[in-house]
């Protein structure tokens, strides 16, 4: 049974094809009805992975080629979900490395690459976009070997195979000379290369839960590979903990997967990728076991997080006028909650009741969760990003990042000038086709708020990319934002006259006709102060009138924050207001006499 099944995982950098390669498997496996509607992206399910067309949450499937049941997983592409990556990669027997034949190896290649290669695992390496306009994949298969030798790959697994593929016109060859039409190439060399799962039926039963989902009529359902045995539904089974006692529990479900389908089974067994029901208290790295022989498998570990926030009830002047859920205990429900599935997060209570430190891996990791909380009716308030220092060996350590940059090179002084104010220091730089890629290693609290200002520099036209290098001794001070705030007096409606005299003061964030309060932030100071200013005040109506002596008003449009810029944009004495409708930015201390107190004690 175990010779007709194969476990792989589809790991790469963010935008190199992995959910396009699906829909073509999945399109080209004979799943689908010959009339039925398929949508692009099949496997990104939720609103923000299509809004966004990146992957945040890994998804399983399952597929058929001669008779072999081919189970997939889809994992994410972006490093602040690495903890997604890493523990389905226990689920998996090898990955297919998708790399981009334009773009070459990226920092998450790295990443997930070097956590495969921990494993064991054998990868297969599939250079995407041979279509693109300048793609290079000879030159790309030479840097995956040399990625491959530095990320210290035994032998047997630098002896990788190749397959070069279009994943948008759905075809694969192992040869460029070689032309195809279908993805065979490529479901022929998983069957090859990838070894069937090991473990034996007639054992006892063992599982280890990757994934937690809740499902409204079954309750919480854990996801995992059958490591050993065979399990039905019914079956009386131990829940085994790093942290409490064993417990007792029956499965009250089984399903398997077919296609993207979720199919009620009756039996599985070893090397099967299953979900279970029945068991509430079921948390991700938990191991199932027979009652007979209940031996616990051992769960790969997870990186710790490197970025903090805090996270409190919004005490705003216009608290409770769009959200739903706007107490604390209700604040403290979700994010505990959000615990359950997300094993890369960590909630902390603080002295105040009101606040929660929330820990990630990155502001990608949480401005998601914040994403989601604002669509389901929260309202909170959020304080800059920080870092977390660790002491290693007695030495105050800061977490570094690597950091890819792909500019004009005409742009490549200004990168290397504001990079180098911020603590980064430069390893390599590679002409490719006019432009450069530059490759930095630099303190992670370097990068809150460049990735505005870089995007402003290079015009829109560079593209960075980082992730977690290592913890490293704390590096100099950083300077922050170099511009002051315009804050609104007093409660008021914006007007345009006000707003129109406003401009050259600096640059506005909001238009006319915007219900405004006391301490929230309306605009950009082009001084490096804040100041208070009044963006209510009407034009004064007088006795004298002279034709044409009045001018039109012409309002610049103001810069609209996503989320994410908001959080790389406040400072220190700054929150950013977060509700189902609004993004707003407000000075901690609304009263300009508390703030003018409060800097005096502190100056």
């Amino acid at each position: 049974m175990l010779k007709s099944i194969r476990n792989i995982a589809i790991i790469a950098h963010v935008d190199h094809g992995k959910t396009t390669l699906v829909d073509a498997l999945l399109r080209q496996s004979g799943i689908f009805r010959s009339n039925q509607v398929i949508t692009e992206r099949i496997m990104d399910r939720n609103d923000l992975e299509r809004e966004r067309g990146i992957t945040i949450l890994a998804k399983n499937l399952s597929v058929s080629f001669q008779g072999v049941k081919i189970n997939i997983v889809d994992t994410p592409g972006h490093a602040d979900f690495g903890g997604e990556v890493e523990r389905v990669l226990k689920m998996v027997d090898s990955v297919l490395l998708l790399v981009d034949a334009f773009d070459g190896p990226m920092p998450q290649t790295r990443f997930v690459l070097k956590k495969s290669l921990e494993l064991g695992q054998r990868p297969i390496v599939v250079i995407n976009k041979i279509d693109r306009p300048g793609a290079r994949p000879d030159e790309v298969v030479n840097l995956v070997f040399d990625l491959f030798c530095e990320l210290n790959a035994n032998e047997e697994q630098l002896d990788f195979p190749i397959l070069y593929t279009c994943a948008k016109l759905g075809y694969a060859t192992t040869d460029l000379a070689l032309p195809s039409d279908s993805m065979e190439p490529l479901f022929r060399a998983i069957l090859e290369r990838v070894k069937p799962p090991e473990g034996d039926s007639s054992s006892p039963f063992q599982m280890l839960v990757a994934s937690i989902e809740y499902n409204d009529y079954l309750g919480r359902l854990a996801t995992g590979k059958i490591f050993n045995g065979i399990v039905h539904k019914g079956d009386e089974v131990m829940l085994l903990r790093r942290d409490s006692p064993p417990l007792r529990g029956y499965i009250s479900k089984l399903l398997g997967y077919e296609g993207l389908k979720q199919v009620e089974l009756n039996e599985a067994m070893s090397g099967d990728i299953v979900s279970l029901a029945g068991l509430d208290e079921i948390r991700i790295g938990d191991t199932l076991a027979s009652p007979e022989k209940p031996e616990a498998i051992p769960y790969v570990s997870i990186d710790e997080p490197t970025l903090s926030m805090f996270f409190m009830v919004n005490k705003s002047p216009f608290a409770g006028h769009e959200g739903k859920y706007i107490t604390s205990r209700n604040l403290r429900d979700r994010l505990f909650r959000e615990l359950r599935s997300n094993i890369s997060l960590r909630v902390e209570e603080t002295a105040d009741t009101d606040t929660f430190k929330v820990s990630g891996r990155g502001e990608l990791h949480l401005s998601i969760l914040i994403e989601n909380m604002r669509r389901e009716g929260y309202e909170l308030a959020v304080s800059k990003p920080e870092v977390i220092y660790r002491d290693i060996d007695g030495v105050r350590c800061e977490p570094m990042e690597y950091l890819v940059i792909d500019v004009p090179e005409e742009y490549q002084g200004v990168v290397i000038e504001k990079l180098g104010s911020r603590r980064a220091d430069l390893r390599s730089m590679t002409p490719q086709d006019g432009h450069l890629r530059l490759e930095f290693i630099i303190p992670a609290r370097g990068l809150i708020g460049f990735r505005t200002e870089f995007m402003t520099d290079t015009r829109g036209t560079g593209v960075m990319n980082h992730i977690f290098h290592e913890y490293a001794p704390e590096k100099g001070p950083i300077s922050g934002r170099t511009n002051g705030v315009l804050v609104a007096m007093e409660p008021c409606e914006t007007v345009a006259y006000a707003l129109f005299n406003l401009q050259d003061r600096g640059i506005l964030f909001i238009g006319p006709g915007v219900k405004v309060y006391e301490g929230m932030i309306i605009g950009q100071h082009a001084k490096d102060s804040d100041l208070v200013v009044n963006p209510g005040k009407g034009k004064k109506l007088t006795n004298m009138r002279a034709s044409g002596s009045e001018e039109a008003v012409r309002l610049i449009p103001p810069r609209i924050f996503s989320l994410e810029q908001a959080l790389e944009f406040i400072e220190e004495d700054e929150l950013v207001e977060i509700t189902p409708h609004s993004i707003r930015l407000r000075k901690k201390a609304l009263s300009y006499l508390e703030r003018k107190r409060h800097y005096k004690i502190a100056g």
